[in-house]
C-alpha cells in the first residue's frame, strides 16, 4: 500500500482560538497563530505515515499567509501536501479553507528526530 502524500484536518473555531483572546486584535476571528497551529498539526499527522518506530518530527520552519478572516463557529480545514523528503527533512505545502473559501496558505518544514523526552538531555 502506498503512503499518502496529502492529508486534511478540520477544526471548528471557538472563542479560545480568536485574535481577541490572544490580544492581537479586537475581532473574534481565527488568529494567525491558531491557523498556524492547525497547519502544523495537519502536517504532523501526515508525517507520521512516513516515520519508523521510535521517531517523531519537530517543526523547524513555517511561512504563513493569512488571507481572510474566519469567525467563531465556522469550520476551518487545513490540507497538507508532502512536497519533498530529503534525509531527515520533510517539506509540506499547506492550504487552509473555511466555509467561504481559501483563507490561508503556507509551507512548513519538519525534521525527523528520535521520539524521546528532549528535556532529559
Amino acid at each position: 500500500m502506498d503512503k499518502p502524500t496529502q492529508h486534511s484536518l478540520t477544526w471548528t473555531v471557538d472563542d479560545t482560538m480568536t485574535a481577541k483572546r490572544i490580544g492581537t486584535a479586537g475581532a473574534k476571528i481565527l488568529s494567525t497563530p491558531n491557523m498556524l497551529a492547525l497547519m502544523e498539526a495537519c502536517a504532523l499527522e501526515l508525517a507520521q505515515e512516513y516515520l519508523d518506530e521510535g521517531m517523531t518530527t519537530v517543526g523547524a520552519e513555517a511561512h504563513v499567509r493569512h488571507l481572510a478572516p474566519t469567525p467563531v463557529g465556522m469550520q476551518v480545514t487545513a490540507t497538507a501536501t508532502l512536497r519533498e523528503v530529503e534525509r531527515r527533512k520533510m517539506w509540506f505545502d499547506i492550504e487552509v479553507h473555511d466555509e467561504k473559501g481559501k483563507c490561508g496558505e503556507g509551507s512548513h518544514l519538519r525534521i525527523m528526530v528520535p521520539n524521546k523526552d528532549r528535556s532529559q538531555g
